[in-house]
């Protein structure tokens, strides 16, 4: 530690986001960044806590203590060098990851000004590949082949590190490019699609083999052709609502207006009828979470009319303490997004009796307000009308409700899953560690 006090003396400073009124313009990523010397200022603030609850709340067990110390020295190159040391692709998660990290900070339960960790993160790596830290290993092959199935977070993570480990990987995507949800999930206001390319571009020089538009069965006679075969296809089934005008035109799972506008950005072109657009539409989003909030900042750059969110469960708790899940846990309280900040009226305990249309075409929404009992039975607990229904009008409604977790047919033992696809839909980072754990299993079993 360089400046024992920092943590007293220097506040947690964010870099921000752009202005509303030029971001919502365009789809380049909305944070910002700090100077060098302030991003040295804010690493300085890490305490090397004696128990780094930060280490402990990452599922990569990024040793943040380690590499902010090293970014506060000065010292980028060994600051990325530890960075990568656990986590893969720091250029993902210093972009998008919630910061679990941070949340589980001491300087959190001290004065709710945890260090800057996801800020830093993503700053030692950019500083890595500008300086030329970020080199192409060439491992020695142990003869040995993997197949990876799905190149999503968790389908890379595996590749990564099993090709370091000498195998000769190839991976299949179903899709036309690598990334999975980092692609065609995660709008390019968050994760410039530039930064997976970079990284893809490492990867193939470094020998794993991406084969793209191949949807793999993983049956028998696959898995007999490779030594190991890694299942990283993710949650590819949306949660639906089997209500009344489901089926008119407007209503849309939110990852075909996401997956649909990513795909526009990178050059694709869609005719006037497949064409999913906000323009000039009242839209609503039912679903809280994240992926909901990407619907809202996409609605605005599409020029909606306006956006509202609904979302079924209780408003959760305002401000930093979430006394029903305390401190070193993740608190589960109200998040405000970007997207949030852009324009939105959000509302909760809402639940969606039925779409309304004229002529097959979406007009509207018919809602209710509800409450929530305890279950005597204990359990999930039970829902109550509140009030009398009322109709929220909209020309587009966007599913963004989760996923449901796949099931599995009985794999040849050579088989591994992971990420989403053995878990359920979760975090990047989440699923990254998954991949990591289960190239560690397919070496184990390779022996």
């Amino acid at each position: 530690m360089g400046n024992s006090r920092a943590f007293l003396e220097i506040h947690r400073q964010e870099a921000g986001y752009r202005p509303i009124h030029d971001r919502i313009h365009d789809f380049g990523e909305v944070e910002q960044t700090l100077n060098t010397h302030q991003r040295r200022e804010q690493a300085s603030r890490c305490m090397d806590c004696g128990v780094p609850f930060c280490h402990w709340a990452c599922p990569l067990g990024n040793k943040a203590p380690e590499w902010n110390d090293a970014l506060m020295k000065g010292e980028w190159e060994l600051a990325y060098r530890l960075l990568n040391s656990t986590n893969p692709f720091p250029e993902f998660t210093g972009r998008i990851c919630p910061a679990l990290c941070e949340k589980a900070c001491v300087l959190n339960r001290y004065n709710h000004e945890p260090t800057t960790n996801r800020e830093d993160e993503a700053a030692i790596t950019e500083m890595a590949f500008q300086e030329g830290y970020v080199t192409v290993h060439h491992p020695e092959r142990n003869g040995k082949r993997v197949a990876v199935i799905g190149a999503g977070p968790s389908g890379l993570a595996a590749a990564y590190d099993l090709n370091l480990l000498g195998y000769s990987v190839t991976v299949f995507e179903k899709n036309e490019a690598a990334g999975g949800l980092l692609r065609y999930g995660i709008p390019n206001f968050k994760l410039n699609k530039a930064i997976i390319n970079r990284r893809l571009k490492l990867l193939e020089q470094e020998g794993i083999e991406f084969r793209y538009g191949e949807n793999v069965l993983c049956d028998e006679h696959f898995a007999s052709q490779y030594d190991a075969v890694v299942i990283a296809t993710g949650t590819p089934t949306a949660r639906d609502m089997n209500i009344p005008g489901r089926k008119l035109k407007g209503v849309h799972f939110a990852l075909e207006l996401l997956s649909q506008q990513n795909r526009v950005l990178a050059g694709m072109e869609f005719s006037k009828e497949d064409r999913i657009t906000a323009l000039g539409k009242d839209v609503l989003v039912i679903g809280g979470g994240d992926t909901g909030s990407d619907c809202i900042g996409t609605a605005h750059r599409q020029g909606c009319k306006s956006v509202t969110q609904i979302e079924i469960m209780p408003r959760p708790v305002e401000g930093p303490e979430d006394p029903q899940n305390p401190w070193p846990n993740y608190p589960r309280t109200l998040k405000t997004t970007s997207s949030h900040e852009e324009g939105c009226t959000r509302r909760w305990n809402i639940n969606t009796l039925e779409f309304l249309g004229e002529n097959g075409q979406l007009t509207g929404v018919r809602v209710q307000e509800i409450d929530w009992k305890p279950n005597p039975a204990g359990g999930r607990p039970i829902m109550i009308e509140k009030g009398k229904p009322e109709i929220i009008k909209a020309e587009l409604v966007l599913l963004a409700m989760g996923f449901l977790k796949p099931e599995h047919p009985k794999y040849a033992e050579n088989v591994f899953v992971c990420g989403d696809a053995a878990n359920g839909a979760s975090l990047v980072v989440r699923a990254m560690a998954s991949g990591k754990q289960t190239a560690l299993n397919v070496h184990k079993y390779l022996g």
